[in-house]
């Protein structure tokens, strides 16, 4: 069968699969650290603000100042969104499930520094 022979639509047997490689320059990337994260949307658009919030566990009003902003389309945001819950689904495969409830965060590490010993070395837990 020829190439004119071949079905409508489908590549020509000589082609080959092309893949496409992204180099990502990040030389002069200024790192940041957020432990705040506000998520608003235009119809066209999706907006990450982040920022520091020095007082996370603080009552009442907390002023958080968001010094980056970052805007992307739904199509880049659904693909972080999948990217984001890839790394989580590794990490949490590697390290143990990542609790969101800083009650019980707080709770687990209470528990935990219990086996710490002096100078804070952690030592192997006793077997009764």
């Amino acid at each position: 069968m020829s190439q004119k022979d071949a079905p409508e639509g489908s590549p020509p047997a000589q082609q080959q699969q092309q893949t496409t490689e992204v180099f990502v320059d990040d030389s002069s990337t200024l790192p940041s650290y957020s432990n705040f994260c506000r998520v608003t949307a235009t119809p066209e658009e999706v907006i990450l603000d982040f920022g520091l919030n020095p007082q996370p566990f603080a009552t009442g009003r907390q002023d958080v100042k968001a010094n980056q902003r970052i805007v992307m389309n739904f199509f880049t945001a659904k693909r972080l969104l999948t990217a984001l819950g890839m790394t989580i689904q590794r990490h949490e495969g590697t390290f143990g499930s990542i609790e969101l409830d800083v009650r019980r965060r707080a709770g687990s590490f209470q528990q935990s520094s219990a086996r710490v010993g002096p100078q804070g070395v952690v030592g192997s837990p006793s077997v009764e």
